[in-house]
């Protein structure tokens, strides 16, 4: 790539530690890439605060990332950390044709490249993505946003942080998945209810788990799995032990991202049970593997095919049975954001328009 090639600063609080961490942050990974394919000529530089947890630079499918290694550490350690970011983007001015930042939620990596930005006169975007928006996010003080430089996710986001801060996201550029990594082989749909991310209380997987036993009293064989691990992992096995759902729910594990797309495309709903979501990547990808989903947030204002709002547990197991006695039922991929739009939106932000043909 050319020395003056114009070239954009992504900061994000993790990234993956090579090609093969497809768990981390699969969702940044597809944007980063969905933005290499799409702008051959852009360079990319990742800056990435806290994972991996070696500094180093390194390269990541052709894209250069340094890795700070904070540790999330707090106090004067994580100070240490954005000052050692800070030095890095100083150092990069220096060299490269720097466009402009682009900052992964409004936290750290938001308050660093706002004043870098503001003090080198440079664009600055930050993508609100999920819990950012909440109220408790102590870091909105001291970033002071602006409506002009905030990129809400979703528009359930955009209002979420409209509500808790008294700003309005000026953009909304949603989630999007790369159906080039979906396998084309046509599985059988084995598995009634998948579900899949972090076991903590947030996702609510103990609901999963009273709804499905609700259902098997009347579909003793139903077959559902629910992928991730974290900290309720105990808490949910005794809950399944107790309820006698040792046949029905398996906890399955952490998965690979190319795993899991497997499983999607093997199960006929995918089900998520979280109290909040800023826009679920793995609804979308069950969505494209032909599942259809149930959960109780909307994300976007606009219905999106084959996604199914429920508001309690009563209603979700009726629209599950709905389905599940449905042999009539439509298993077409749906893909309602493709990642390649979300990444040429974005550049649009910057007004680069060097974007590839295909």
């Amino acid at each position: 790539m050319m020395k003056n090639a114009k070239t954009l600063v992504i900061l994000s609080p993790g990234f993956p530690k090579d090609e093969l961490d497809s768990t981390c942050l699969p969702a940044q990974q597809s944007f980063i890439l969905a933005l290499k394919n799409n702008f051959p000529s852009l360079k990319i530089i990742v800056l990435s605060f806290q994972y991996p947890f070696v500094k180093r630079e390194y390269n990541w499918h052709g894209i250069e990332v340094i890795a700070f290694a904070g540790h999330d550490r707090s106090g004067f350690q994580r100070v240490k950390t954005w000052i050692s970011v800070w030095k890095e983007m100083r150092r990069r001015k220096k060299n490269n044709s720097i466009i402009g930042l682009f900052s992964f939620w409004c936290t750290e990596c938001a308050l660093v490249g706002k004043y870098f930005a503001k003090r080198n006169n440079l664009n600055h975007y930050i993508w609100i993505l999920g819990q950012d928006a909440k109220v408790d996010n102590h870091y909105i003080r001291w970033i002071n946003p602006r409506s002009e430089e905030l990129v809400a996710m979703s528009d359930f986001l955009a209002k979420e942080f409209l509500n808790n801060y008294s700003v309005k996201p000026k953009f909304v550029i949603p989630n999007g998945i790369d159906p080039a990594l979906y396998a084309n082989t046509i599985l059988t749909r084995d598995i009634d209810i998948l579900g899949a991310g972090s076991l903590i209380g947030l996702k609510q997987y103990e609901i999963f788990i009273e709804v499905v036993g609700a259902l098997a009293k009347e579909n003793p064989s139903i077959n559902t799995m629910i992928c991730g691990d974290g900290p309720e992992q105990k808490n949910l096995q005794a809950l399944i032990n107790r309820l006698g759902l040792e046949k029905n729910v398996v906890l399955a594990g952490k998965k690979s991202h190319p795993e899991l797309l497997e499983l999607m495309q093997r199960c006929r709903i995918f089900l998520h049970p979280s109290s909040y979501e800023g826009f679920s990547s793995v609804c979308l990808e069950a969505l494209y593997a032909g599942a259809r989903v149930i959960s109780f947030f909307k994300p976007m204002a606009a219905w999106i095919n084959h996604w199914m709002i429920v508001h309690d547990k009563k209603e979700m197991a009726e629209k599950i049975t709905e389905i599940l006695d449905d042999p009539e039922i439509d298993y077409r991929p749906v893909l309602p954001y493709p990642m390649k739009d979300s990444a040429k939106a974005v550049m649009k932000l910057f007004n680069y328009n060097d974007a590839a043909t295909s």
